[in-house]
C-alpha cells in the first residue's frame, strides 16, 4: 500500500491534468459549449476534494480495503471524466 502522501500527490496530479485539459478546451476551441466545460471543471474539483477527504479519513477497521476501493473508484471516475471530455471535441 502506498503512503497517504503519495496517494494525495497522485490525486492532485490527475485532477490538475484534467482541469488543465478543460481550461485548454475552453480557451482554444471556439465551438465548445462553455457551460458544459464549466460543469466538467466543477466535477474535477469535486472529485479532487472527495478523494483527498477519503484518503485522510479511511474506514476504521478496514483501512487496507478502504484504500483498495479508493483506487478502483478513482480509476473509474477518472475514466468517466475523460470520456466526457473527449465527447466535447
Amino acid at each position: 500500500m502506498a503512503n497517504k502522501r503519495t496517494l494525495k500527490k497522485t490525486v492532485n496530479y490527475i485532477a490538475g491534468e484534467l482541469f488543465t485539459e478543460c481550461v485548454v478546451l475552453k480557451e482554444f476551441m471556439p465551438n465548445i459549449d462553455n457551460g458544459k466545460v464549466d460543469e466538467l471543471m466543477a466535477k474535477v474539483l469535486y472529485l479532487q476534494n472527495e478523494f483527498l477527504s477519503r484518503i485522510n479519513h479511511p474506514e476504521p477497521g478496514n483501512i487496507k480495503g478502504s484504500y483498495k476501493k479508493l483506487r478502483t473508484d478513482l480509476a473509474s471516475q477518472v475514466n468517466a471524466l475523460v470520456t466526457e471530455i473527449s465527447e466535447l471535441h
